[in-house]
């Protein structure tokens, strides 16, 4: 087997500050890896922790091209938490809009929408869940 880790997701974003913003909210451990301008002039920045980082890049003037559960695209990107709840009274506590789905061996799930409409979803495993 030749995987080793995944390493990063790389999202195209209109407003960097407020994509920064939302992901800290969301993982406020999270630090600015790495940051630059592209050829085109636009602001990038790698942010994350020591295993994983999105790669944000800049693009003010983007507009979204295709919503998710529409079409073949990538739906949402999962993210495996350790306090649900948590993350449920600090989404309610930001006025930020979430629903919640069920499975049996998750304790809760979350699925909120970055400000660029990409849908993240945090999952809490019960604690029973081998894989978790």
């Amino acid at each position: 087997m030749n995987f080793n880790r995944f390493e990063h997701i790389n999202l195209t974003v209109r407003d960097l500050e407020a994509s920064q913003q939302f992901y800290q909210l969301l993982f406020p451990d999270w630090y600015v890896r790495a940051e630059g301008v592209d050829g085109e002039g636009d602001r990038w920045i790698h942010l994350g922790d020591d295993q994983f980082y999105l790669a944000l890049s800049s693009a003010p003037q983007a507009t979204r091209t295709q919503q998710p559960y529409e079409g073949i695209s990538i739906n949402h990107v999962g993210f495996v938490v350790k306090d649900g709840e948590a993350l449920r009274s600090l989404l309610e506590a930001h006025h930020l809009d979430y629903y919640t789905g069920e499975a049996p061996e998750t304790r809760l799930r979350l699925y909120v929408s970055d400000p660029d409409g990409n849908e993240i979803e945090l999952v809490e495993y019960q604690p029973s869940y081998a894989l978790r």
